[in-house]
């Protein structure tokens, strides 16, 4: 079928406003990210002021959990925003995400704590993570197909790589900001109310950003096949009639779920495993991070270069491929060079929950109306909050739940019944004495600063980085060469707002739980292999290589 489009060729040689507009919308997709990343980088200081009304574990769950809220809706957003863009156009569909984005992510800056109006304040701020991840399902898929359609053949994996960018340097402003308040003010300061400044800084970002947006004119692409009828009346429907719905199975289970997992356990697990797991500062692990981040971003360009030279899925599953079998040896590698004593106490003297299982509950309380009371949740809380990795032996039914961490036994205690006065007391008991237990076998409160292999931090984390690249470069020119161009907006944007969303945006909540109930620090690590799993043997025996189709279709 002859192109109805201007001759793709002809963009070899953009014009002037064509490369404003690709720009622009990247420029828009940048800020998007940032507003989005904040609270993924801040969790722990949320876990403290909006879910201080349940314990230690289930507060930082909780707030995962609330993350993971605005990821969840990100496929409504695209199925929304998608269909807008596939009918009436891009311009006021970039309008209206970026507003939404924007006017959310400050509003989160001024909501008073669970302190100061109780459970309304996590009610309101699960909403506002909601209508980020609306805004956000709208954003990427008309970015992703408007510099597509307007890349020369032979080059959208390096066209849309510019696109791929975007998260990652949205990540990296957050980082910077959040690096620049808290050394500015100081970490008492940060995280009494300093932590509410990258937020309100926002406002800035979205003022710049809805002015440059209001520069862009109506995508040509768009305009021309309006004009010519073929636009589509119902894109959602149509999404999902016939060999469509496979497509997008495919595009799910081939690609962007696993994209997502490998996605979310390089960057964002990895951030959660340094602070929560190896008791990094979150200053040092942002540093940490943001230096394998910077390091790692031209290799974007560069992916989605070599996807033109030698096919989408080589790189893709490469990607895939590496994570499944190297996930579990790498984040050993974060251990052993960001808390070696960590290691070394575990080696020496392992800690072990001596326990009846019938005792020992997964701690999940989202409504904090529960309480943890038997003796091996008292002991596993109480390790589980102390960072020390540990093992469960079961014991005979009925007993008391005891702690040996090397040739030490400490005996835990039975909640049930007890006042909270009472309660309390034992706990204080028991904790002091763990503390003393844990101290005594090396096992480190929070990491030394001086033991801390920088470099070789950094070389982990960038190679955990360049695993990130080879998955998500090559993945918007994948999905916008899967699906014809009048339904491609909606078609591309489901699958992957429903693997970023769902699957990955869930991550850091299942495996920080998984972490909790097992006491292997490492036990988070089984969810995304599998899901990279599953899409390595998907993507290798149904995905198409997509580089060479007429996307004009």
């Amino acid at each position: 079928m002859a192109s109805t489009y201007p001759a793709a060729a002809d963009a070899g040689n953009l014009t002037t406003g064509h490369k404003r507009v690709i720009i622009a919308s990247s420029l828009g997709t940048v800020f998007e990210w940032y507003d989005f990343f904040l609270y993924g980088s801040l969790a722990a200081n949320i876990a403290h002021q909006f879910f201080s009304g349940v314990n230690e574990t289930t507060g930082f769950i909780f707030t995962l959990l609330a993350f993971a809220a605005g990821f969840f809706v990100r496929p409504f957003g695209a199925a929304l925003f998608g269909s807008l863009g596939d009918r009436i156009g891009r311009k006021y569909t970039f309008l209206i995400t970026i507003l939404i984005m924007g006017s959310s992510t400050f509003l989160v800056g001024v909501l008073p704590s669970y302190a100061s109006i109780g459970i309304t304040a996590p009610i309101i701020l699960i909403v506002l993570r909601m209508l980020q991840g609306l805004a956000l399902g709208g954003e990427y898929g008309g970015a992703a197909t408007y510099v597509a359609e307007h890349a020369p053949d032979g080059k959208r994996g390096y066209y849309t790589s510019y696109i791929q960018t975007t998260a990652t340097v949205g990540l990296f402003l957050s980082l910077l900001v959040i690096l620049a308040c808290r050394m500015s003010l100081g970490n008492e300061a940060f995280d009494a109310w300093g932590w509410r400044l990258p937020f309100l800084l926002s406002i800035v970002l979205l003022g710049v950003s809805v002015w440059i947006r209001m520069q862009l004119h109506e995508s040509p692409l768009f305009k021309q096949m309006k004009e010519q009828g073929r636009t589509s009346k119902s894109p959602l429907r149509e999404s999902f009639r016939g060999g469509n719905a496979r497509r997008m199975l495919i595009g799910l289970f081939g690609a962007s779920s696993g994209e997502a997992v490998v996605w979310y356990t390089g960057q964002f697990y990895a951030l959660f495993f340094m602070t929560q797991s190896l008791k990094i500062d979150g200053t040092t692990a942002n540093l940490l991070l943001a230096g394998a981040l910077a390091l790692a971003c031209p290799f974007f360009i560069l992916m989605g270069w070599l996807s033109d030279r030698i096919g989408r899925k080589p790189v893709l599953l490469g990607g895939f491929a590496l994570a499944v079998f190297t996930f579990f040896p790498l984040f050993k590698a974060l251990t052993h060079y960001g808390n070696p004593a960590i290691e070394e106490a575990r080696n020496a003297s392992p800690a072990l929950v001596v326990a009846d299982p019938a005792t020992c509950s997964f701690q999940f309380d989202p409504v904090g109306v529960r309480r943890f009371t038997s003796s091996c949740d008292i002991a596993t809380a109480a390790l589980t909050k102390a960072g020390v990795p540990y093992d469960i032996e079961p014991a005979a039914p009925g007993s008391l739940a005891q702690v040996r961490v090397g040739a030490s036994t400490l005996d835990s205690y039975e909640g049930t019944g007890l006042d909270k006065a009472d309660d309390k007391a034992r706990n204080e008991t028991f904790t002091g004495s763990l503390k003393g237990v844990l101290n005594d076998a090396g096992y480190p409160a929070k990491a030394d600063p001086a033991r801390i292999n920088k470099p070789m931090m950094i070389a982990v984390l960038f190679i955990l980085a360049l695993y990130v690249t080879m998955v998500y470069a090559p993945l918007a020119a994948l999905l916008v060469e899967l699906f014809p161009t009048n339904i491609r907006y909606t078609s591309m944007s489901l699958p992957y707002h429903i693997g970023n969303g769902w699957f990955g945006g869930f991550l850091p909540a299942i495996s920080f739980g998984l972490v909790a109930a097992t006491g292997d620090i490492y036990k988070g690590l089984w969810y995304p292999i599998i899901i990279a799993a599953i899409n390595l043997v998907v993507g290798l025996f149904f995905l198409r290589e997509t580089r060479n189709v007429d996307i004009s279709r």
